[in-house]
């Protein structure tokens, strides 16, 4: 038995568009979620996380001079801690696939 069936792909830029609001929900999300797993003594690392990032972009950038020190070491103190994205999404992770789901499945 022969099944014949045509698809219709959206071209490149039709594509681009439709992932984009998907991007910058994960990226939004990451940064909301892993708030309360960084690291803070003043805030500052905190915020250099929102100041950072262009949302949308799928990169998170924590910008203070020692961010990068601190995600490797830093005091545990409840959930805040070194390798506060990867803690965060080990919890967190299902619902932000799921939240770009949704917004990929919208038409």
């Amino acid at each position: 038995m022969r099944i014949n069936c045509k698809i219709t792909m959206p071209d490149a830029d039709k594509l681009r568009e439709r992932l984009k609001p998907a991007q910058r929900f994960v990226d939004s999300e990451i940064l909301r979620k892993a708030e309360p797993y960084v690291p803070m003594q003043t805030g500052s690392l905190k915020r250099s996380g929102t100041t950072g990032t262009k949302i949308g972009s799928g990169i998170i950038r924590y910008t203070a001079p020692y961010a990068k020190k601190r995600y490797r070491i830093a005091k545990t103190n409840g959930k805040r801690g070194p390798y506060w994205i990867e803690r965060m999404l080990a919890n967190h992770r299902a619902e932000i696939e799921r939240g770009a789901q949704s917004i990929l499945s919208e038409e």
